[in-house]
């Protein structure tokens, strides 16, 4: 089979077309004929920083961890899937286990779900990182019907899923945004575009609140952001992080008696804990979508395997404006 292979790790690691065997079946697994994958920023993070970062693979590493295609085969304890079922999930591309820039992958079955009728593949493969992420992250928060939630970085990747989903639930969205093209995102999918330049954290909860904070901030920013997502929250508030390696004072958390949720979705690839959660996620964020409530932002420009170096750069670049989907 075609693939994409790293030899070496670094800012300039270049990705090299390699053919390498098909991988064999196993119990518990499903080979998937991959037909497009997305790449998310922890992909470019294993790329520049390999071994610092400890879910790098070794080398040589095949990447990719989001995938949509058809099943081919299936192994021995497998009941909920069967050769020629489209299915989606995220599940390689870091540890041990293969990525998806390869015709075809070794999936446990635990990770991966029927694709979204309503969705095509190249939208399928923008979706599970990023859902299984902002879904997490909800659920955890307690979001629900008639709270008032916003969301840092309301067009990124995880963010523009997580103002629908919060949507969905029947929530008062708002969601912060740097510019006219994010607010025009934003306000398509139904929250109200907080200009995080413009306007500061005590004005919005002030204008959006009444002063009394949100009921849950997520916060896909993360980083020193964390420090607004304390201030823009209501007592007893419940924020959720997806960036939260810094040192910080909680002092604030302690005197609005906050609850802070750090979500990090690699833990069941990473540690083989609670896969079949995140399937079940999957096949939730399926339903959802062929609702037509929930449908990923795709960037404009498309990749093949062999251009996969170039996707990355356009994600790294700053240039795209939604997720970046490579056609395998």
């Amino acid at each position: 089979m075609k693939t994409m292979i790293l030899n070496a790790y670094g800012d300039n690691a270049e990705f090299r077309l390699t053919e390498l065997p098909r991988p064999d079946v196993e119990a518990g697994h499903v080979i998937v004929r991959v037909c497009a994958t997305s790449v998310n920023t922890v992909d470019t993070m294993i790329r520049q920083m390999g071994k610092d970062l400890p879910l790098s693979p070794d080398l040589p590493a095949v990447l990719g961890m989001d995938f949509a295609g058809t099943v081919e085969a299936v192994g021995e304890g497998v009941t909920q899937f069967a050769p020629g079922d489209e299915v989606y999930g995220c599940a390689g591309g870091l540890a041990d286990l293969q990525g998806a820039l390869a015709e075809y992958m070794l999936a446990d079955a635990r990770l991966i779900a029927h694709k979204p009728k309503n969705l095509s593949m190249r939208e399928a493969a923008a979706l599970p990182l990023v859902g299984i992420t902002a879904f997490e992250g909800l659920q955890r928060a307690g979001a629900r019907a008639g709270e008032k939630v916003l969301v840092h970085g309301g067009a990124g990747g995880v963010g523009h899923v997580a103002v629908q989903l919060a949507r969905h639930l029947g929530a008062d969205v708002y969601a912060t945004i740097s510019g006219e093209k994010q607010m025009e995102i934003v306000k398509k999918y139904g929250a109200t575009p907080i200009n995080y330049k413009t306007e500061n954290v005590a004005d919005y909860v002030t204008q959006h609140t009444g002063d009394a904070g949100f009921d849950v901030v997520f916060d896909s920013v993360g980083g020193a952001n964390m420090t607004n997502s304390f201030a823009a929250a209501a007592l007893n508030g419940q924020v959720v992080s997806t960036v939260a390696l810094l040192e910080l004072d909680l002092t604030p958390m302690h005197f609005k008696g906050l609850t802070l949720h750090v979500v990090f979705m690699l833990i069941p690839m990473l540690y083989n804990h609670k896969r079949e959660q995140h399937g079940a996620i999957l096949a939730k964020l399926a339903e959802i979508a062929d609702t037509g409530a929930l449908k990923p932002l795709l960037d404009e420009t498309a990749f093949s395997l062999e251009e996969v170096g170039k996707a990355h750069d356009r994600l790294t670049g700053g240039q795209a404006i939604g997720k970046v989907v490579i056609d395998i």
